[in-house]
Parts: C-alpha cells; sequence; structure tokens
C-alpha cells in the first residue's frame, strides 16, 4: 500500500511540474487582429499568385534591367499599400518563377494588382491565381522583415 501511494505521490508531482512548465496561451490582441484583418481563428483571405515563365523572354541587357527594377518597385508599392502581403522568387523547377500572396477580396482584384507588374506586362512570366486562406500574421512580414534587412531591393 505504501508504494501504491508513493507512486500516486510521485505521479500526482509529475502531473503538477508537466503543468507548470506549459507555456501560457498568447493573450487575444483585439486591435492586432482588427488592424490585421483577422477572423476568429486568426486567419484571412488571400490570394497566391504563381509567376511562371512567359512566352516573351527578355534579353540580358538594359531592358531586362529596367524591367526587373520596375517589378521590385512594383513589389514595393503593393507592400506599401498593404495588398501584398509577401512575395519572392522560386527556383524555376517547371517554370515556376516567384509568388504574390495578395491581401485582397478576391482573384479579379489580384489579377489588376498583377498586370501593374513589368515582368507581366512585357511576357517575362505569366500568372496563375488561387485563393489562400492563411494567418493574418502574414500581414506582419512587410514591417517585420524592414527590422531584419541591412540592404534593401
Amino acid at each position: 500500500m505504501r508504494f501504491v501511494l508513493t507512486a500516486m505521490t510521485v505521479a500526482l508531482f509529475a502531473a503538477q511540474l508537466a503543468i507548470a512548465q506549459e507555456p501560457a496561451a498568447p493573450a487575444f490582441d483585439e486591435a492586432l487582429a482588427t488592424r490585421l484583418g483577422a477572423d476568429e481563428r486568426g486567419m484571412k483571405g488571400y490570394v497566391l499568385v504563381i509567376l511562371k515563365t512567359g512566352p516573351n523572354k527578355v534579353p540580358a541587357g538594359p531592358e531586362r534591367d529596367e524591367m526587373f527594377r520596375g517589378h521590385f518597385a512594383n513589389m514595393k508599392r503593393l507592400s506599401e499599400e498593404g495588398k501584398l502581403a509577401l512575395a519572392g522568387p522560386l527556383d524555376g523547377v517547371d517554370g515556376w518563377r516567384g509568388l504574390f500572396v495578395f491581401a485582397v477580396a478576391d482573384i479579379e482584384e489580384a489579377k489588376k494588382l498583377t498586370a501593374t507588374d513589368p515582368v507581366i506586362i512585357k511576357g517575362e512570366m505569366i500568372a496563375e491565381y488561387h485563393k489562400y486562406y492563411g494567418s493574418a500574421a502574414l500581414m506582419l512580414v512587410r514591417e517585420t522583415h524592414d527590422k531584419l534587412a541591412k540592404k534593401p531591393f
């Protein structure tokens, strides 16, 4: 009997220790959720745009350099407007060149924004569109990235 009581005491102590070591759930921040457009799960709708190799490869040189300067400037503008949550290059496998994640209501709006990009205008890339449901915290990427980057694009 003493063994059973000792075992129960040890088990109870271990359970209390485990509970005490669990991290506390973060406090809900209503103002932040509202600012980021989060739903009750902390999520929101986006449009994912996959940029693929297009029909017109712009040859190396000043025109290509200008096209990509415009591409980066366009992404910066859209990000500053709060429309572009995330962007970046892909590995090029199967013609997949990059992605945009737009914080917009629908694919039609994403198409209008994508159409402002020089790589699309020149035909260097084409776009494929998909609805995406993800964390509203994705909207914090730009401000967080700005704190990490020593050199801007």
